[in-house]
């Protein structure tokens, strides 16, 4: 041992940093610690054994067996002086040893004869504990229990390394999450403030073509809607790159009618076609009429590519094809190719065209326009898909693209749409919460349109005000209004008022993951804006439908739980099964006090309970619980409280559904 006079490390204050930057002491107890200890007693055949840390004034325990204690003065020690060292220190015999023969914990105490102790050292070469093998009769340690000394100690290390660095990665995550979160919300509301007026251009529209109209009115009302979806569209590319970064763009799969939809767009951007430009669009004549796939994304990624073709070229032409490339017995292989006579692309610029704000010259955003953004979206847009694009281009002689997409074949069976006014789902009474006044006046003639009822309510105050005065079968809920919101006006009503009744959200605010909350706080059916009449007709249906609660499953969050698991799965697993255990009967119980005004247990039981329902994030069932529980405190129940008591089975039992099938 060197230095046995200053017990103090020369490189104390540099020792303790290096300690305290793994922020283990006064931790709990973790397995792998306890397990390392284990293998020391047992590989060392002694009947102490422990690993520890040793701050400015103490030894403090992270694992310890025969020991009985967290901490001890660091004065009183034997590993003061095993952290001087760079190796393991064994004393074979105490009672020999000059030192510590006089040790209150040799001559009693711990009774300490026989002492082995290894430092636990850092990367950087800093001893801030020992791992320490301890009997109560004198002995030697082998060679090989010497080794596994050593090697449990580097173990420790290293879940020490591993589990800061996890520590530091969980700081990270929420700053990123908080970061996208962030512009997340700032995309949301630019788009809300785009949508709000596009909803109300695209439902007069819809409106305008269901009158009598002369077929050049109606050619006019045709591609106006065609140009009204293709701008919805183009204000979702921003959004879109959310989606897709956070993994939320789904593909959708319904038959569409593949020879109109090309036809379409080309109808759309002929008008964009300069005059020395010839433009084109041959189709395969064995070319599928119907496919199974996602209308809306074709749309998008063709009025892009096309809409670059023709900014892009002057004079000279743009042909759009499409070729049939194989039929199996299920799918349609189809190749898109988009060709022009165009400015081109540099060559050393085509392998970064797809990267996000990249055109081929920077002069190109100055005299064409766009944001860069396009080309990018539509490359995920087809991987999305299962596909790829490919380009080929010259500077000055134009450029291809090309990509193949399968699509499957489609059992389709031509119908005829029925008049919206033949649905028959009675005569509804509906209460409106929205504060845009042309989305008011939309919504009341298409709500008339239906044959229903409408009261409107410019914020969720009145919306509440009217409720409690009138009796309605449905309210419509803007998310987005002043005094209060959707959501809290949806809370009031569901925890407050206790009312069932059915509430559609309506909403051009396009947060990802804002269906989930929508149903997550109550809601029945949830309605983006700008919105299609059949679409809205067909949530009024699902929403007053017995069959509703059916068809919405809960969201469970586990996003806090696996934040505190470290990755660690079993740790996940123990977590859930324990809940499965614990609240049905911790509810069952709950219930019964409740009966018995047995308010001490109702108290108690509540304020555990909540703590299990925030680790799930089952925030509106926490909300239930702690009302019932302030209930408690003020020694008043009611009948309100059975009915929380009610609500609360109701949904725990969906909530156990859903968590069995997460094990």
């Amino acid at each position: 041992m060197s230095n046995p006079e200053n017990i103090l490390p020369a490189n104390e204050s540099e020792r303790l940093a290096a300690l305290k930057r793994y922020n283990i002491l006064d931790t709990l107890p973790e397995h792998a610690f306890d397990d390392a200890t284990k293998l020391v007693a047992y590989i060392c055949d002694v009947p102490i054994a422990h690993i520890s840390f040793i701050d400015e004034t103490r030894q403090w325990f992270k694992s310890e067996i025969g020991i009985g204690a967290t901490e001890v003065p660091r004065e009183i020690t034997f590993c003061r002086y095993t952290i001087l060292d760079s190796k393991m220190v064994e004393i074979s015999d105490t009672y020999l040893n000059e030192r510590f023969k006089d040790d209150p914990n040799v001559v009693g105490g711990l009774k300490v004869r026989f002492y082995a102790g290894i430092p636990l050292t850092t990367p950087d070469g800093y001893n801030i504990g020992t791992i320490c093998a301890i009997d109560h009769v004198s002995k030697e340690l082998n060679k090989s229990q010497i080794n596994v000394l050593s090697i449990v100690a580097k173990h420790v290390i290293n879940q020490l390394e591993l589990r800061t660095k996890n520590l530091e990665l969980a700081a990270q995550k929420k700053i990123v999450q908080r970061a996208v979160l962030a512009k997340d919300n700032f995309l949301a509301n630019m788009s809300h403030e785009i949508r709000t007026p596009l909803n109300a251009i695209m439902g007069f529209t819809d409106l305008l073509a269901q009158t009598n109209l002369d077929a050049v009115q109606r050619d006019c009302v045709d591609s106006m809607q065609i140009a009204q979806e293709n701008l919805l569209l183009i204000v979702n590319d921003i959004l879109d790159l959310s989606k897709i970064e956070s993994g939320n763009l789904t593909i959708d799969a319904q038959p569409f009618h593949l020879k109109n939809t090309l036809k379409h767009i080309y109808d759309l951007l002929k008008v964009k076609v300069p005059e020395a430009v010839e433009f084109n669009l041959f189709l395969d004549a064995e070319m599928p009429e119907i496919v199974i796939g996602d209308q809306g994304r074709l749309n998008q990624i063709l009025v892009n590519l096309i809409g670059n073709a023709l900014k892009f070229t002057e004079e000279g032409e743009v042909t759009v094809s499409v070729k049939n490339m194989q039929e199996t017995a299920d799918n349609y292989s189809l190749k898109f190719t988009i060709k022009d006579t165009g400015i081109g692309i540099p060559e050393k610029k085509l392998e970064h065209i797809f990267e996000r704000f990249t055109q081929a010259e920077e002069s190109t955003t100055r005299r064409f326009g766009g944001t860069g953004l396009g080309l990018n979206i539509v490359k995920q847009l087809i991987e999305l898909q299962n596909g790829e694009i490919h380009v080929k281009s010259k500077q000055g002689r134009g450029s291809e693209f090309f990509f193949v997409l399968t699509y499957k074949k489609a059992d389709y069976v031509e119908t005829v749409q029925l008049p919206l006014s033949d649905y028959n789902l009675g005569k509804l009474k509906i209460l409106l919460c929205e504060d845009n006044f042309l989305n008011q006046k939309l919504v009341k003639n298409v709500i008339h349109k239906f044959g229903f009822e409408l009261d409107i309510a410019e914020n969720g105050e009145i919306g509440i005000d009217l409720l409690s005065k009138n009796n309605y079968d449905l309210i419509l809920m803007d998310l987005q209004m002043p005094v209060k919101d959707g959501y809290q006006t949806t809370q009031h009503i569901r925890n407050k008022m206790n009312l069932n009744i059915p509430i559609i959200a309506m909403t051009a605010h396009s947060l990802v993951g804002e269906q989930e909350r929508c149903y997550n706080e109550g809601m029945n059916a949830y309605v983006p804006k700008p919105f299609k009449q059949e679409a809205l007709l067909e949530a009024i249906k699902l929403a007053v439908s017995k069959n509703t609660s059916s068809v919405l499953k809960r969201k469970i969050d586990l996003s806090f739980l696996e934040e505190v698991s470290f990755g660690d799965l079993g740790f996940r697993q123990d977590m859930i099964d324990l809940f499965l255990e614990k609240i049905p009967h911790e509810i069952t119980l709950l219930g019964e006090a409740i009966h018995k005004n047995d308010i001490d247990t109702v108290r108690r039981l509540s304020h555990n309970m909540k703590s299990s329902l925030d680790i799930f994030m089952l925030k509106d069932l926490s909300n239930y619980v702690s009302i019932i529980e302030k209930e408690a405190i003020l020694g008043q129940f009611s009948a309100e409280t059975l009915d929380r008591i009610a609500i609360l089975h109701h949904e725990i039992v969906e909530v156990i559904s859903v968590l069995k099938e997460l094990r």
